[in-house]
């Protein structure tokens, strides 16, 4: 018998959620260059999955607490203004949704990196390495997966820090897991700051 590779995982679980795939065909419609949704888009649907699955406890799909970020790249037109723009053109098809829209191509003069090279780049550079995930609706209405750490923490339960926040910027993954509540959230995490 097939055993489901955790892309397959990831892909029936968001593909199986309606008001997720509402989402990624609004931002599918934006037609944006190297354009995904990530972060607890991707990474609460797993670990709300996998609760329900070892506490018996449900969560709604998409918490109104929990951004939906957009991210996207294309050095030319790195403008706020214009990801804001983005932002209220999404909100106009789904409002209610907390939209959050950021060009890639000027994120790393926020974060203190080198300028990034794709949103790939730019996920690499991201707190934790189950948040450090990203999909998009292709044409056909199947699932592209943008994981540049893999998805083994993000099945796994595991919280841990990416490279570069492996080292000073640990207490910032530190702190985003003590504001964010997630091990009260979800009990079954563990923490591997190693």
């Amino acid at each position: 018998m097939h055993q489901l590779t955790l892309g397959e995982r990831l892909r029936a679980l968001i593909l199986g959620d309606a008001s997720r795939v509402r989402l990624l065909v609004q931002v599918r419609a934006l037609d944006l260059p190297d354009c995904w949704i990530g972060a607890g888009f991707v990474r609460n649907a797993v670990w709300d999955h996998l609760h329900h699955q070892g506490c018996g406890r449900q969560h709604p799909s998409i918490h109104s607490d929990s951004d939906v970020d957009v991210v996207w790249f294309d050095a030319g037109r790195a403008s706020v203004a214009l990801d804001r723009a983005l932002t209220d053109r999404l909100l106009a098809h789904t409002p209610g949704v907390a939209w959050s829209v950021k060009n890639q191509a000027r994120m790393h003069g926020r974060n203190g990196d080198a300028p990034y090279a794709s949103a790939a780049d730019a996920l690499r550079h991201w707190p934790e390495t189950a948040t450090a995930v990203a999909v998009r609706l292709t044409a056909t209405d199947g699932l592209d997966i943008l994981a540049p750490y893999g998805l083994d923490d993000l099945f796994g339960r595991v919280i841990r820090p990416t490279p570069p926040f492996q080292g000073a910027k640990l207490d910032i993954m530190r702190q985003r897991v003590r504001d964010k509540r997630w091990l009260e959230r979800w009990p079954l995490l563990r923490v591997e700051e190693g």
